[in-house]
């Protein structure tokens, strides 16, 4: 049987024009007309006025964190479910990252617990939302409102998702991810939606925070005097070649969630009749993009995720697991962060998950394949 990759991406003879034409044009740095148009076009879809295109979505974080002025004694509550990068951000910021549980359905912060965890010292909510399905954001944004609180929006995993905000009043809207919080950010890494390869972008309609995000990825260099510097800062900068393989993404996003929604019906149509797993879900409030395929493996399973990935790579199927919670990240605990604090969902799930091939290049009968693989592992 072939080998099947977790994610591999769906790109376009158009989009090799355009890395063609940066190339040829000698535009390969990080100056250039895709650079500009890369930023313009995303943050307009995400209903931001700033788009600041940085190296990756790591760099974007950190970026994000200290233009809004996060720093030594501040605290930032964000989930414990989610990437190192986040909670690193803010711990080289000089700040602490204050952790919730998630939700066992979504994976998204839990709002009640958010507002338990709210002190003096907290400057910034960091919402993330997970592998395709909106948090929440409603009560986030009352709550960031009452405290006066900034919210950083991770929307690195949701390209395209839809949240309806105001659904118990009047006019509820569909907001897109991105464009919810104070300032927010996105990867563009190999397996998201859009890719530039590696990438990210920080969007924002805060003025302040989109002049200072510029400067902070551009080393601080001062606008009267360039190798001058009364600020640190970060070569976090996007090539234009870089761009100039995200811009035509742009154009067609809307085709590409419609694909990405498409893979995940295919395999829950397949899958939905196995007992004791949970599939990816949408509650009525989001438009889930589905970034990747997950399946949580319910407690009669005897065999944890790492048992389920190595039989399914005996059979050519590629997976990844589950984030483990920052909670419990050696790094953290040396540092004397999170000692002895538990978040049960977040350790069950990241014990019991995985995904499976959800990437944009692959083919139905793949779905069909790797789903027969699930079934035969799990019977």
């Amino acid at each position: 049987m072939t080998w099947i990759p977790v994610n591999e991406p769906a790109l376009l003879p158009e989009d090799f024009l355009a890395l063609k034409d940066s190339f040829d044009t000698g535009w390969i740095s990080s100056a250039g007309k895709y650079v500009d148009q890369f930023e313009s076009d995303w943050a307009t879809y995400c209903g931001q006025d700033h788009g600041i295109a940085v190296s990756n979505g790591t760099a974007a974080l950190q970026v994000a964190v200290e233009a809004v002025g996060i720093g030594a004694g501040d605290e930032v509550i964000m989930p414990s479910y989610t990437i190192i990068s986040c909670a690193s951000s803010v711990v080289r910021a000089g700040a602490k990252p204050v952790l919730v549980d998630c939700d066992p359905k979504t994976f998204g912060m839990v709002p009640d617990q958010v507002a338990q965890k709210i002190t003096p010292r907290t400057k910034a909510i960091m919402v993330v939302h997970m592998f395709g399905h909106p948090v929440d954001m409603d009560p986030i944004a009352e709550l960031a409102s009452k405290h006066g609180l900034v919210i950083i929006e991770d929307a690195a995993e949701v390209h395209g998702a839809k949240y309806l905000s105001g659904r118990d009043g009047p006019d509820p809207v569909w907001k897109t991810c991105g464009g919810m919080g104070h300032i927010a950010t996105f990867s563009f890494f190999a397996n998201k939606l859009i890719t530039t390869g590696e990438g990210g972008m920080v969007v924002t309609s805060n003025k302040a925070y989109a002049e200072k995000a510029r400067s902070l990825r551009n080393l601080c260099f001062r606008p009267d005097r360039r190798f001058l510097h009364t600020e640190h800062g970060h070569q976090f900068r996007m090539t234009n070649m870089q761009a100039a393989i995200g811009v035509n993404q742009v154009k067609r996003i809307e085709t590409i969630v419609d694909r990405k929604r498409a893979i995940a019906d295919q395999y829950s149509t397949l899958l939905s009749d196995i007992e004791d797993i949970q599939l990816p879900m949408e509650s009525d409030w989001a438009k889930n993009v589905f970034w990747v395929y997950s399946i949580l493996l319910g407690e009669g399973h005897k065999m944890d995720a790492v048992e389920f990935a190595a039989r399914l790579k005996e059979k050519n199927i590629e997976t990844r697991p589950f984030f483990l919670g920052m909670h419990e990240q050696p790094v953290f605990h040396d540092m004397g962060l999170f000692i002895g604090e538990n978040y049960p969902v977040t350790e069950r799930i990241a014990r019991k998950g995985l995904y499976v091939p959800s990437g944009l290049a692959i083919t139905d009968e793949q779905i069909e394949i790797v789903s027969e693989a699930v079934r035969e592992t799990l019977a």
